[in-house]
């Protein structure tokens, strides 16, 4: 199945294992909070156990390093796609609110960004993505 749009998010390769799961999981949140149409329905076992709804769509994870993620973080603002971010700072914090303080404290040019999710038509999510490859 093909679809309309993509999930895209591109995670600095420098961090430790547990970083990029993280930073992962957290970006993620931020897509299926903006994008509650793209959550599928909910799930149930042949025994009748029922689970959470995912993501209805594959999300695409990249790696880059931290040049590379804020050209990307460029090409999507330029294109007017709101991405979801991550810093480096937001690693020091312990809630929420923290984490918002951190992003607010620091002018986007010099963000320490480790992580970046987008969603967006395929073709412009192609474009904020172009050069990168797979997270491995």
């Amino acid at each position: 199945m093909q679809f309309d749009t993509k999930i895209a998010i591109v995670i600095r390769t420098d961090l430790e294992a547990w970083q990029k799961l993280n930073v992962a999981a957290f970006l993620i949140s931020g897509i299926a909070a903006a994008f509650p149409e793209c959550i599928g329905e909910p799930y149930e076992d042949a025994s009748g156990t029922k689970y959470h709804a995912l993501i209805g769509q594959p999300i695409l994870i990249y790696g880059a390093d931290g040049p590379a993620l804020t050209r990307a973080l460029d090409r999507a603002l330029t294109r007017s796609v709101k991405p979801a971010v991550y810093t480096q700072d937001m690693f020091a914090t312990t809630h929420d609110a923290a984490n918002r303080e951190a992003v607010r404290a620091v002018a986007r040019p010099d963000l320490n960004l480790v992580g970046l999710a987008v969603r967006a038509e395929r073709k412009v999510i192609d474009k904020i993505v172009d050069g990168l490859k797979f997270h491995s």
